[in-house]
């Protein structure tokens, strides 16, 4: 018989979210599933990792109807999944996907994701990797709309593979009352959060400030993810590491190298 594919999951709503029980119902029917995931909710963590604290993990029954093995960390998703890659499985994964995000990952938030930082830490390990978001930020969201192209994504990738250092970003509109159309492949749309700090008293007088906003959408191309969602379309964004600005760096190398600096 074929040995089933290992898959790792991790995510940034914490072990217990809706959304990675969704992603474990999916996943078990393609491989055999281990999930590495935070206590409690790591959301804009980023790539943090935990340097100067202990970081602790136990083995938890939480998905007992599911026979996955589970274990729950005090660290971010970026610490989870090398924990699981360097300490706790003996095998490499043939898969990590992270998930399913209850909320958008779109544009510049890829940057801020724990979901997308777990991806792309299994990613800087050479390990296929995918983060999946859907956008709705609710405890409750719902996630069964996207359940076959889940699926059928995470099936390519275990067949195919994918470059070393690169993840897909993976994301879905909210449940609507049309199903959702298909599978763009996107860029990165150009976007940012538009910042406010809402000012509030606590109850012994104390001032303290909430961070809030709203994204503003500064690209009109149809080639993105933003697009995509707003169109009633599920988005891949084959994202890296490498942040470097290749084109300014030839075009700077060439001025630098006819006057110097």
């Amino acid at each position: 018989m074929k040995k089933r594919p290992l898959i790792l999951i991790a995510n940034d709503d914490g072990i217990t979210s809706k959304g990675i029980k969704f992603l474990v119902s999916v996943m078990k029917e393609l491989g055999d599933v281990v999930v590495v995931a935070p206590d409690s909710p790591q959301s804009g963590q980023g790539h943090a990792i935990t340097i100067e604290d202990p970081l602790r993990y136990h083995s938890s029954d939480i998905f007992p109807e599911e026979n996955v093995s589970a274990y729950q960390c005090s660290g971010t998703p970026a610490d989870c999944v090398k924990l699981a890659k360097n300490h706790i499985l003996e095998t490499l994964p043939d898969l990590v996907v992270s998930g399913v995000n209850h909320g958008s990952n779109t544009s510049v938030s890829v940057l801020y994701s724990g979901t997308m930082s777990a991806a792309l830490e299994a990613a800087i390990e050479g390990l296929p990797s995918i983060g999946f978001s859907v956008c709705d930020y609710g405890f409750d969201a719902e996630f069964e709309h996207t359940r076959s192209f889940v699926k059928q994504i995470a099936e390519k990738v275990l067949k195919e593979g994918m470059p070393k250092g690169v993840a897909w970003n993976v994301n879905f509109p909210k449940i609507g009352t049309e199903p959702i159309k298909g599978l763009k492949v996107c860029r990165q749309a150009d976007g940012k959060w538009q910042e406010q700090f809402d000012e509030r008293v606590n109850p012994v007088g104390k001032k303290y400030l909430w961070l809030t906003g709203k994204f503003v959408n500064r690209d009109t191309g149809s080639d993105t993810d933003e697009w995509a969602i707003n169109n009633n379309y599920g988005s891949i964004v084959p994202t890296q590491i490498d942040m470097t600005a290749h084109e300014y760096r030839l075009k700077l190398a060439e001025k630098v190298a006819e006057e110097g600096f």
